[in-house]
């Protein structure tokens, strides 16, 4: 009880050490590419701290299961160089033995992963979209800049606003370019204000020229007005875009029987399946070769880390093509990948080598009389 108490304190703070230096790396990613986002015109500016942390939080299962396969490998081949091991193989106890206090500590952590992965998941995903589609479907008012060359939600029109504005409804050298497939037209104006009239915003433009040209018909239009009002309201609702996949939630993905929500499902449950798979694959590979270098395990266990990741991408892009069905896919890749596990952790407590086994499988020759 002592020995078993001892290893889950030594996961634990590996565990945390692993989870700390992880989040970190990710968050920094996921800052460096929401700024990306940012400068792009994808995400409000005041808006990539939030995006960066449902970002983060949602890709909390995998910071998880990586912190606790790295954890389960790192304190087991720490006990195998420090010969810790050996005493507990003195004591007549084996490798699977140890597979229960693994478990005992990791079943809280694969807990959190299955919630995360289930409900926090396609959570954190709507509420990305929910800032991105905001942002995308801002007003024209909110769109202009001083300084900068801004383009309308429908892309019909380009304002301009000079630097020098005195306050937040009214502009200086304003200029506007419209085009609505047959005619383009090109506005400038001195000065401009904003007023509300019959429940519309309008924009009125003081001391400027229109030129307008047609597509059908030669020549260009110019005019010159002491006042020409414009109205510019918000975008447009259209009908309402179809949310993404990764945005839905389980029990929807459940009622639909649609290729590509299956696929996410098979997703999201496999996160759950991996943690456990990670913790008997740990156990099953860690051991320690005087000879090779003390990070040896650790590179393994990123190496097979990423591999297993990868086939579930794999597998995930089959399901969601219909080429292979949900359950085919999980029994395939998580329940192969647990049966592999377990023979290698069997083969390794029982010392299982090929030699022994060919030597059992082998006939005897016959005894010769006495």
């Amino acid at each position: 009880m002592l020995f078993d108490s001892s290893i889950r304190k030594e996961l634990a703070r590996s565990f945390g050490a692993t989870l700390v230096v992880l989040v970190t790396v990710v968050m920094t990613m996921m800052l460096i590419r929401t700024l990306g986002q940012a400068s792009k015109g994808s995400v409000s500016p005041s808006d990539v701290m939030l995006v960066m942390g449902f970002t983060v939080l949602g890709q909390l299962p995998t910071i998880l299961s990586l912190s606790l396969f790295i954890a389960v490998v790192g304190t087991l081949s720490r006990m195998y160089r420090d010969s810790e091991m050996v005493i507990w193989f003195a004591s007549g106890r084996g490798l699977i033995s140890l597979l229960k206090p693994l478990v005992r500590f990791a079943w809280p952590v694969m807990a959190v992963i299955a919630v995360l992965s289930l409900l926090v998941w396609p959570w954190a995903n709507s509420q990305i979209q929910e800032l991105k589609t905001q942002y995308e479907q801002r007003s024209d008012i909110d769109r202009i800049a001083p300084g900068e060359f801004q383009e309308s939600s429908n892309g019909s029109r380009v304002f301009f606003i000079d630097k020098d504005t005195p306050d937040t409804q009214a502009g200086n050298n304003i200029f506007i370019a419209a085009t609505d497939g047959v005619r383009e037209s090109v506005t400038s104006a001195r000065s401009a204000r904003l007023e509300t009239q019959n429940g519309e915003r309008m924009a009125l433009l003081s001391d400027g020229q229109r030129l307008e040209t047609s597509r059908d018909k030669p020549g260009v239009k110019i005019s010159e007005f002491v006042e020409y009002g414009t109205r510019i309201g918000s975008a447009p609702t259209g009908s309402a875009e179809e949310l993404s996949v990764k945005t839905r939630a389980t029990h929807e993905l459940l009622m639909q029987p649609l290729p590509a929500y299956r696929a996410e499902l098979g997703w999201r449950l496999g996160l759950a399946f991996a943690a456990l798979n990670f913790v008997v694959l740990g156990l099953a590979v860690a051991s320690v070769n005087p000879r090779a270098a003390r990070s040896t395990g650790l590179v393994f266990a990123l190496f097979g880390f990423i591999v297993y990741y990868n086939l579930m991408t794999l597998g995930q892009s089959w399901v969601g093509a219909g080429r292979l069905g949900l359950v085919s896919f999980m029994v395939m890749l998580h329940g192969g990948m647990l049966l592999m596990s377990l023979l290698v952790l069997a083969a390794r407590h029982n010392q299982w080598t090929v030699a022994s086994l060919w030597r059992a499988k082998a006939p005897r020759p016959p005894r010769s009389p006495a």
